[in-house]
């Protein structure tokens, strides 16, 4: 962890919403003129789309080896470093992955399933933002987590999380529902080895629950709205938030436990702006050099 340059991660499943949290993060960052090096996980993937199509098919029992979610198949060291020299330094190396939905980067010439070449990271910035998988890992060979200031977990019940990542596969990435079903069921032993641990780690998990009937998540199905889903919010240090300032400015929102706010889906953004902008202002007032 870094008092001059700090480390926050977003970490979620694939399906997840960890995208919602990085909008709100961005709006808090132009509002409050904050400056920084943004980081997507799926950079950190060990193969492009082409090289895991051709080891699956050579060796094909290695297919479940080699999900997203496993350690083997992604550059973990690498970005354990970029956390540690950032922390250190405020620099280290990043790339992108190129998703479907990437437009300008398909315009540029890049192809779907590629990577960008490695480049530093800007100079002067304020703050490491990386959204992906692993932001919290701890196995026998890495430990991310100690590097991160502030460690946040999105993790909607399971079921909605499915539906969310069908829906978005589908249609954002043209993949049939059966090959999404397939990668599920082919990385769930990954999901509970490595994903789900890390939300035991996270300063803060945001939990999105349906209050419709989400039984069957692999049925063709609309994404639950926002009018339809709570969000229960889990704080590892309940002294962290100022929870009756929270329950007067949240509409409908309640408390469960001491350490738990549950607030109606549609207040999730403004939920999120409030909670975490006061933890940004202190990670950044903590700085010795501003």
């Amino acid at each position: 962890m870094s008092r001059e340059h700090p480390v926050i991660a977003i970490t979620g499943s694939s399906g997840a919403g960890t995208t919602t949290v990085r909008r709100a993060f961005e709006r808090m960052f132009s509002r409050k003129g904050i400056k920084a090096a943004f980081v997507d996980g799926d950079a950190f993937h060990r193969y492009s789309r082409e090289d895991l199509a051709r080891i699956f098919r050579d060796e094909p029992e290695r297919k479940n080896e080699l999900s997203h979610f496993a350690v083997e198949a992604n550059l973990l060291d690498r970005l354990e470093r970029l956390f540690a020299e950032y922390g250190e330094h405020g620099t280290g190396t990043y790339r992108h992955y190129i998703h479907a939905e990437d437009k300008r980067m398909l315009e540029a010439g890049y192809r779907v399933g590629t990577f960008t070449e490695w480049h530093s990271l800007p100079t002067g910035t304020d703050l490491l933002f990386y959204e992906g998988l692993h932001g919290g890992l701890v196995s026998s060979q890495h430990d991310l987590a100690q590097h991160v200031d502030l460690l946040i977990g999105v993790t909607p019940t399971v079921n909605l999380e499915w539906i969310q990542k069908i829906d978005r596969d589908i249609n954002m990435r043209g993949h049939s529902h059966e090959a999404v079903v397939d990668t599920i069921l082919g990385r769930m032993q990954d999901y509970v080895r490595y994903i789900v641990p890390q939300f035991s780690r996270t300063h803060i998990n945001f939990q999105r629950v349906p209050t419709v009937d989400t039984s069957n998540p692999f049925e063709p199905q609309a994404i639950p709205s926002d009018a339809e889903s709570l969000v229960v919010i889990r704080f590892r240090d309940r002294d962290s938030a100022d929870f009756p300032y929270l329950l007067t400015m949240l509409s409908g929102a309640f408390m469960t436990r001491p350490s738990t706010l549950v607030v109606p889906g549609a207040q999730m953004p403004l939920a999120i702006e409030l909670i975490l902008e006061p933890q940004i202002e202190a990670l950044l007032a903590q700085r010795r050099f501003r």
